[in-house]
């Protein structure tokens, strides 16, 4: 068992980027004994929270361990406008009931890391609709008028906007005094959040010190990103491990991780503990790799769901076998063009992404007793001869049985 001092000296180092003021301040504030405001937002702008998020929900678990007053708030109202943060274009707007979609499971999905159910100390859900659904226009001018153009004009995506004269809107300029205001209503003494909302959070700082009158820590996450190329895990990147994958997915989209981003991913996304993260190393990448993977399907399923899913994984990329259960599609033609085909299967969202992984050789059919080998597909305007319950493969990952009728 560690110690109090030692579980909130780690509190304050790992998956920290930046603390505002300072480590020391906040440690200094630890020990006054003092049950501390701790929240962080997620705006619903997806129906999945990925792993990504996980790092600051980690961070917000071990406040609650420690028994400090935490709310996860959900940023229904301020997923509407849309966080600039980061974008290189104005964000389309959700309507609400977009956003309403995408939040039906998020209490369910964050349940996986933070306890909603406690009954010493229960993590509280809030939905920020709930205060600034309700503001006056003369609220939103007195809180612009705590700002100037100035100010958010120094943002670097707003000057790389302007350097490509690409539009900003001006409701771009509200989104920080929309999720500055949370702190407010939230009485926050903690703010935790991904390092790319520094600078909102940095605006919900100052706006704690003119309305309540006290200092709002900041504590900014270290992002999960791939150290070579910067690209970090979103939806906009397309290379989301979401937290409700089933077991099996899940196993297959950590074991495709760059191997540049695993120890990251050990460090920032699991609760292994440094030291044995550290005798990790010594394993070569895949096997330190399906370590991880088993780790992390058996935090968001269970021991049991990542034994099962390492071998099924093994089974498909081992002995080259396709999976026990993949979906099925019903064809009532003989015979079709290939493209349409894996359209048809569900296994690629176009034709230019067929046609790209045809051309790098990533589709594959295993036709019913053919001894298991797979045909490799070598041109996009290959017509397929359909039997029942043939096997198509998309990449590595994608497989669909078809049904001919």
């Amino acid at each position: 068992m560690t110690s109090k001092a030692d579980q909130i000296n780690e509190l304050c180092t790992r998956r920290i980027a930046e603390i505002i003021p300072s480590r020391e301040a906040m440690l200094k504030e630890f020990s006054g004994g003092r049950k501390l405001n701790v929240y962080l937002g997620i705006d619903p702008t997806s129906p999945h929270i990925h792993l990504g998020h996980s790092i600051p929900l980690l961070l917000l678990k071990r406040f609650q361990k420690l028994g400090h007053h935490v709310t996860l708030l959900i940023g229904d109202f301020t997923a509407r406008i849309g966080d600039p943060s980061g974008k290189a274009k104005t964000r389309v707007p959700l309507d609400e009931d977009q956003v309403l979609e995408n939040v039906h499971t998020y209490k369910s999905q964050a349940g996986k890391i933070l306890d909603f159910d406690s009954k010493e100390n229960p993590v509280a859900l809030a939905y920020n609709s709930a205060w600034l659904g309700k503001m006056s226009f003369g609220k939103v001018l007195e809180l612009a008028s705590s700002f100037t153009v100035q100010q958010m004009l120094a943002r670097d995506m707003f000057q790389k906007r302007i350097q490509e004269e690409s539009p900003i809107g001006v409701h771009e300029f509200l989104y920080p005094l929309m999720q500055g205001y949370d702190s407010v209503a939230l009485e926050t003494d903690i703010e935790i959040g991904g390092n790319d909302q520094l600078f909102n959070m940095l605006v919900g700082r100052d706006l704690v010190n003119r309305y309540l009158k006290k200092e709002k820590f900041v504590v900014a996450t270290r992002l999960l990103a791939n150290p070579v190329t910067g690209a970090k895990m979103s939806k906009s990147e397309g290379n989301v491990r979401a937290l409700d994958d089933s077991a099996p997915d899940m196993y297959g989209k950590v074991m495709a991780l760059p191997d540049e981003m695993l120890w990251e991913c050990f460090e920032l996304c699991t609760e292994v503990a440094l030291k044995e993260i550290e005798m990790v190393k010594s394993l070569n990448p895949r096997d330190a790799k399906a370590r991880l993977a088993r780790e992390i399907v058996t935090m968001y399923h269970n021991a049991n769901a990542a034994e099962k899913a390492e071998a099924e994984f093994g089974k498909v990329f081992g002995g080259k076998e396709a999976p026990s259960r993949m979906r099925e599609v019903t064809v009532k033609k003989e015979k079709m063009n290939i493209v349409e085909l894996v359209i048809a299967a569900g296994l690629v969202g176009s034709k230019n992404e067929a046609r790209r992984l045809i051309e790098q050789g990533g589709i594959h059919i295993q036709r019913p007793g053919g001894n298991g080998e797979w045909e490799s597909v070598s041109y996009g305007d290959q017509e397929v001869v359909l039997e029942n319950k043939m096997i198509i493969r998309a990449g590595r990952r994608r497989f669909a049985q078809i049904r001919a009728e």
